[in-house]
């Protein structure tokens, strides 16, 4: 079951809550349908903000995943990847109390526990340090969800938490990836979470500029790639894979989804916020997730783009996936962001947008971008404009770009459906063979 001496690695569960829905199924199927998560804010007053509209998470029961006592010491954003591991924990059908010390936990955040630092301040500011609650730190700082769904499923193996904004969750794919190859665990729960919704997310990433400003119709506004866009949409999410040693899979019955083929990163060195104008750097993530994947540009089906919904990043994406596949290869396949009914969810975007990916190449169905209606001449590739595509193809992409230059891609294969072996890999052993 070995790769040429490499562990192969293969997703074997899924969980996700999302604006779109609160488990897998629901998320996927809104996703599909074309629907947007996009509505009013909920969470605090947005009165007198330049922006009254976000993609939450509605109706999520916290106590169906954790205890009401523990809750209370926790930040929504550990909420959030708690309800998403539990989810992908049951999905694997994973005993994990009998190898705890072969299963570990890679859980991204790009800011952590927002809304319970705005709390800590608040009270600091108004009842004085005395009153502030003692568990604000291990409430605000970005590794706890980590710790908690370690702490909560068990796990005793690698834990790790990346906290590199936008690329955040694909890196801890990546770190899951690596963990299983190196053999330090048989098993991995890696994902993102956010929960930025909040009266200092709204508005400083309203004073940015970076968010859309279409108040009068919210779920219009996330139009990643359209000429008429005019910023993302925020967004909170969760979701977690399972990511598992085959010949380990294999011998518990496992079903498995996709297997994980590559990983790649890259930085810009350009810019605090801005992509790399030229392209270059993020399509060497790309490259670079080829090259472990063992694959060659032209195997490369559908690719499921950072596409967040402003003019720059989504021009500059364009160029991305024109340097990475060749200008040939790029139009000729076919390209979405799904962030256009999920909002842009920061650091839980990566997890999101891999999952779609797994549930694209297994079903057969590629999503949609939404919203997507007014040509741009700097966008011009097959962006799956507002309806799903059926269509079935081996090898999809995840792209995730973050505020800082960080650059991230993963590579998954379609394993087949029903527990059928995967379709034969067109590939090479040595990458320098590759012509």
């Amino acid at each position: 079951m070995s790769d040429n001496g490499r562990r192969r690695v293969v997703v074997t569960g899924l969980g996700m809550v999302t604006p779109l829905g609160n488990t897998v199924e629901d998320s996927w199927s809104a996703l599909i349908a074309g629907e947007s998560g996009a509505g009013k804010i909920t969470q605090f007053d947005s009165t007198g903000f330049p922006v009254d509209f976000a993609c939450e998470v509605k109706d999520l029961e916290v106590t169906d995943y954790v205890e009401y006592k523990a809750s209370r010491r926790m930040d929504r954003f550990t909420h959030l990847a708690l309800a998403a591991a539990r989810q992908a924990e049951a999905d694997a059908k994973l005993d994990i109390a009998p190898e705890a010390d072969r299963i570990g936990a890679a859980v991204a955040t790009g800011i952590g526990g927002l809304k319970s630092f705005e709390a800590c301040i608040q009270v600091l500011d108004e009842r004085g340090p005395d009153r502030v609650n003692p568990f604000s730190i291990v409430q605000i700082i970005p590794n706890l969800a980590a710790g908690w769904v370690s702490m909560e499923l068990g796990t005793k193996g690698p834990l790790l938490s990346e906290c590199t904004a936008c690329a955040a969750s694909n890196m801890a794919i990546g770190d899951g990836l690596d963990a299983i190859r190196l053999g330090r665990a048989d098993v991995m729960i890696c994902g993102g979470t956010e929960a930025p919704v909040s009266r200092v997310g709204i508005a400083g990433f309203g004073a940015m500029r970076a968010i859309s400003r279409r108040n009068g119709d919210p779920k219009a506004a996330s139009r990643p790639f359209d000429l008429e866009r005019d910023g993302f949409v925020m967004g909170e999410a969760a979701a977690m894979v399972v990511l598992e040693e085959l010949e380990h899979a294999n011998a518990r019955g496992a079903k498995i989804y996709a297997e994980l083929l590559g990983y790649g990163l890259s930085s810009d060195a350009t810019h605090v916020s801005d992509p790399d104008p030229t392209g270059e750097s993020p399509a060497r993530a790309l490259q670079m997730a080829f090259d472990d994947a063992r694959i060659t540009p032209d195997q490369v089906g559908y690719v499921n783009a950072h596409g967040t919904s402003t003019p720059i990043g989504d021009a500059a994406e364009t160029r991305v996936i024109k340097l990475a596949l060749g200008e040939e290869k790029a139009y000729a396949t076919p390209v979405s962001s799904t962030k256009g009914a999920t909002g842009h969810c920061l650091g839980a975007a990566g997890a999101v947008e891999a999952s779609f990916t797994i549930l694209a190449l297994e079903r057969g169905v590629l999503p949609p971008t939404i919203n997507q209606e007014v040509p741009d001449p700097e966008c011009d590739l097959d962006y799956i404009p507002n309806e799903s595509r059926e269509e079935q193809v081996e090898i999809g992409v995840s792209n995730s770009f973050g505020f800082g230059g960080h650059n991230a891609c993963v590579v998954f294969k379609r394993w087949g459906t029903h527990g059928s072996p995967p379709s034969p890999l067109l590939q090479v052993s040595d990458p320098d063979e590759r012509a």
